[in-house]
């Protein structure tokens, strides 16, 4: 019998236990799995075992969980490159309750996961098919997920951890003058960088709060 270790993580508890009963069923199904589960709440928790445990076999990742207490990890995102950065042998699943084009692109550049679930997709059934196909070394991808890569308008833009720390600035009110004293950037580097994002999200002539709703419904910040 082979051992997993799993991280679920997960501010939501009803997300979370879903995914234990899942892997719980798959081992009780099989007798030839069994799975070490840890269940992990927020980023500082999670980069504290990245430096003590240093291993996983397979992460379940959620997407929107709050900074870090410093303000380095803004979210599931800019964990999972850190994640697979520090544990590059680990499965990493991310699932979102984000189904926009622009999100789902972005984080599939980002952190490409081996899995990625849209959370109204999930049934207990389809759970359980995604953990063996992954575990098989297979990606897998929902079905809103697999729609929305069928319908890809080709577009070539990312963003980066700076360009989403400067829209997480922009939604507390941060001025632009002071910008340059949070980010690796000048003050005319700070504008080039929200022109560019204005232009992705084709809000070229809008104001700034235009931009943090639009970041914030396509789930950046």
């Amino acid at each position: 019998m082979k051992t997993y270790t799993v991280l679920i993580i997960d501010d939501h508890p009803i997300i979370a236990e879903a995914y234990k009963f899942a892997l719980n069923k798959l081992s009780l199904d099989s007798k030839e799995l069994d799975f070490s589960v840890e269940m992990l709440t927020n980023c500082d928790d999670v980069l504290d075992y990245i430096k003590t445990q240093k291993t996983a076999d397979l992460i379940f990742l959620d997407m929107k969980l709050p900074p870090s207490l410093d303000g380095k990890f803004l979210s599931g995102e800019d964990l999972g490159i850190e994640l697979r950065e520090k544990l590059p042998e680990a499965r990493i699943i991310v699932s979102t309750t984000y189904n926009d084009n622009y999100r789902v692109n972005n984080i599939l550049k980002s952190i490409n996961p081996e899995g990625f679930l849209v959370k109204n997709d999930i049934t207990p059934k389809d759970l359980m098919a995604a953990i063996k196909t992954i575990l098989d070394d297979t990606p897998y991808y929902s079905q809103t997920v697999l729609k929305l890569l069928r319908t890809h308008v080709n577009h070539d833009f990312f963003l980066d951890k700076i360009d989403r720390q400067l829209l997480y600035e922009l939604s507390l009110g941060t001025k632009m003058v002071d910008l340059p004293k949070i980010l690796p950037l000048s003050l005319s580097g700070v504008e080039r960088r929200k022109r560019q994002i204005k232009e992705i999200f084709d809000i070229q002539k809008e104001p700034d709060r235009v931009l943090v709703a639009m970041a914030k419904e396509k789930g950046f910040i």
